[in-house]
């Protein structure tokens, strides 16, 4: 039965979640004069968004428009219909086209977050109508940490995956240079290694940069707009249910420390938090079999779903539920969630390939599209693709990083952890060794490796097409020719580490309409309750139109859920 009001305390808004899109919300509803509270269930702020590459994807945006750059909101529309159209209704498309600019601009021109462009960073399917080559992913700009001050202590830390050598921060334009291994690279490094270096005041405080840089860095920038603001972020509070009053959404019940609270909410609450990733039991019941939230890249015992099975209590209709945000995760012993695996894929001589020794996708697709292959050829070939297997050479190995393996010119095996050997990697003299070892198909490998080894010659691809447009190219090496994607593998000894079937966040949700209200089955909403982020079926449907996909979304329905409440409050 739906809890009633008996409010210890009360607030206009309550937002809850501390991710990207939540703490956006926040920003604004505070700006319109609103009384606003966020309730975060674990000890630190941050969510997902903290852990993240932090770029948004906002087409015709300001700051690639005062570059002269080529967008439009046609451009942008045709683009979007034809990768997610389907499975999406056009009234919230057109919302996020309107709003996605509106939001971005505003949000820069009135608090401490700031973006540059990422001009040379592709939408994720070139060969769509109204993709471009770069321009509508913004990257966040460096920020300074001891501007929290004792909330920097609260801040979730990011992935050791996005930091440089695991404690320096850099912004994902510079970690493109040096991947892409592009002119220049090596002194950027030595410039960022000799920054944080010299940074004696802040050695003495911490291991970690003074700078924050991508998820961390917007996360870190809106906590200190909320400061600004003096807007409350309430950590260690699970959310549990509802407060409804005569069909509408009044407040909310929270657990914080160790005793149940009920909080008023005058004019709505914002669902901000994550999907259900975390949570065995919905993944079981909605996402393709096999699948595991040991997978996910995202913080263990957070995403559980309780916003989700809290409007569907209500009545809301959902979408995309068999979906996620796909990404390969590879686990590290000793770490408490895997890491994605996002550029590596497209270095050139490494290739993924199933139990048969096959390779059944291109390597350097999009993260969504690739586990999604796995998914499929899992299913066809009855169960040899999940896990996969990422192959490469030594060749590889001394130029190129893979995963938590840093380029063996500065990480050598012998500096390996002993216990990594035969759990995050294996190796051997030949392939025929290595298949035995990981129970791959040893004849399969072989040929998979003679046949690479002559697309590598001409450059081409036949069987999937590795290289051939502008995003695979982004993060393959440029030195290499005449396919930056492709080179053959032939020197010993092989490697080999296991992809799993991951995710960073799942995609559906609860179904909302452009004013991200959350909605029932026959499209009327539910008063007084808005949803944004990953608790929220995805604006984008099946697709992953760009870097940002995510995080542009949640913020620009923030910014869209504020202005509604708003206007309902006046």
């Amino acid at each position: 039965m739906t809890a009633q009001v008996q409010s210890q305390s009360a607030y206009d808004v309550i937002v809850v979640g501390s991710g990207a899109g939540a703490m956006t919300s926040a920003v604004f509803l505070a700006d319109h004069g609103l009384r606003v509270l966020i309730v975060e269930k674990s000890d630190k702020y941050g969510g997902t968004s903290a852990i993240s590459g932090g770029g948004i994807w906002i087409p015709n945006n300001h700051y690639f428009a005062r570059m002269g750059g080529n967008d439009s909101p046609e451009l942008a529309r045709r683009y979007l219909q034809a990768s997610a159209g389907e499975h999406v209704e056009p009234a919230r498309l057109e919302a996020y086209l309107a709003n996605a600019p509106k939001m971005i601009e505003a949000l820069t021109r009135n608090s401490r977050v700031r973006y540059a462009v990422a001009a040379k960073y592709p939408d994720y399917y070139p060969h769509l109508p109204g993709s471009l080559a770069g321009g509508r992913t913004l990257d966040p700009e460096l920020f300074d940490t001891s501007l929290l001050g004792e909330e920097l202590n609260n801040l979730r830390k990011p992935s050791p995956s996005t930091l440089l050598m695991g404690r320096i921060a850099w912004i994902a334009r510079h970690a493109h240079k040096a991947m892409a291994r592009n002119f220049g690279w090596r002194l950027l490094i030595m410039g960022l290694m000799l920054r944080y270096k010299l940074d004696f005041k802040w050695r003495k405080k911490s291991k970690y940069d003074r700078r924050a840089a991508l998820g961390s860095s917007l996360v870190a920038s809106l906590r200190r707009s909320l400061m600004d603001r003096n807007v409350p972020l309430w950590l260690n509070t699970d959310f549990r249910e509802l407060l409804m009053k005569d069909g509408k959404v009044a407040g909310i019940v929270v657990e914080r420390d160790g005793q149940e609270q009920r909080i008023e909410a005058r004019h709505g609450v914002i669902f901000g938090s994550g999907g259900f990733e975390q949570n065995q039991a919905l993944r079981e019941q909605y996402l393709p079999k096999p699948t595991q939230m040991a997978w996910s890249a995202t913080p263990p015992g957070n995403n559980t779903g309780t916003a989700l099975l809290a409007g569907m209590k209500e009545g809301a209709a959902t979408a995309l539920m068999d979906w996620a945000w796909w990404a390969p995760t590879i686990a590290v012993p000793g770490e408490d969630k895997p890491r994605g695996i996002f550029a590596e894929r497209a270095f050139p001589g490494a290739i993924v390939v199933n139990s048969l020794g096959r390779r059944f996708v291109n390597e350097a697709a999009p993260y969504l599209e690739f586990v999604d292959a796995m998914h499929r050829d899992n299913q066809k070939t009855g169960g040899c693709s999940v896990p996969a297997w990422v192959i490469f050479d030594a060749h590889f190995r001394f130029h190129y990083a893979m995963g938590p393996l840093m380029p063996a010119q500065v990480m050598p095996d012998s500096r390996l952890r002993k216990e990594w050997l035969n759990t995050l990697y294996w190796k051997a003299d030949t392939l025929a060794g290595l298949a035995a070892q990981i129970g791959v198909d040893a004849d399969g490998l072989e040929n998979t490796v003679v046949k690479v080894n002559d697309y590598a010659r001409s450059g081409v691809d036949p069987d999937f097409g590795r290289g051939g447009n502008v995003f695979d190219r982004y993060y393959g090496d440029c030195n290499i020719k005449p396919n930056p994607c492709l080179a053959p593998l032939r020197k010993g000894p092989f490697y080999a580490m296991r992809l799993d079937a991951g995710d960073i966040g799942t995609k559906g949700g609860l179904l909302t309409n452009e004013h991200a209200q959350v909605v029932r089955e026959d499209g009327t909403p539910i008063a007084g309750l808005y949803a944004i982020g990953n608790c929220s079926a995805s604006v984008m449907g099946t697709s992953y139109p760009g870097a940002g996909g995510t995080l542009g979304p949640a913020m620009t329905f923030g910014y869209v859920a504020a202005n509604h409440l708003a206007r309902e409050a006046s």
